[in-house]
């Protein structure tokens, strides 16, 4: 179990070590490396997901280890409540940014080994604080500079990480 200690309560998390093997311990890596104490839920989309992982106060964005391999043929599903990794359009490009689907969106799914049917890979779900996560989909957004949209207007951090075995 993982917990993430946010502005806005905590966000308890059930890993899919089985499931996502490289991915959990990607994840559990930057959490023992403190990598995500003071980072952003940095982009939130009411009926979509809410992203954080890679920016700290003030959108600056952090440096992160390698990419990794993309599992997200695993057989999981973006349900509402699971987390999955965040990546550009190049299928293994996730790194340490991740995002609590807050609807079912099946449309990030692995459908095939192609650059468009690769999938975003789900590796945890949330167990205790979906109500967390439902008042950060809540909050209002708006843009941070050019490149950023859907940031909130007021910051919300995960403060601090503690995993339990």
């Amino acid at each position: 179990m993982v917990t993430l200690h946010t502005t806005f309560g905590d966000i308890k998390l059930r890993m899919y070590a089985d499931e996502a093997p490289t991915t959990v311990e990607n994840f559990l890596q930057y959490c023992r490396d403190g990598f995500y104490n003071g980072t952003l839920f940095h982009r939130v989309i009411d009926g979509f997901m809410v992203q954080g992982g890679g920016m700290a106060s003030g959108m600056e964005e952090k440096s992160t280890r390698a990419p990794i391999k993309n599992e997200a043929d695993n057989g999981l599903s973006n349900l509402t409540g699971r987390l999955s990794m965040a990546r550009t359009m190049e299928p293994h490009s996730a790194s340490s940014q991740f995002f609590i689907n807050v609807n079912d969106n099946l449309f990030l799914d692995h459908k095939a080994k192609t650059p468009d049917g690769w999938g975003y890979c789900v590796f945890a779900e949330v167990v205790d604080g979906m109500d967390v996560v439902n008042k950060i989909k809540g909050v209002a957004t708006g843009n941070w500079g050019y490149v950023h949209q859907d940031v909130p207007v007021e910051e919300v951090l995960i403060n601090s990480v503690t995993i339990e075995d």
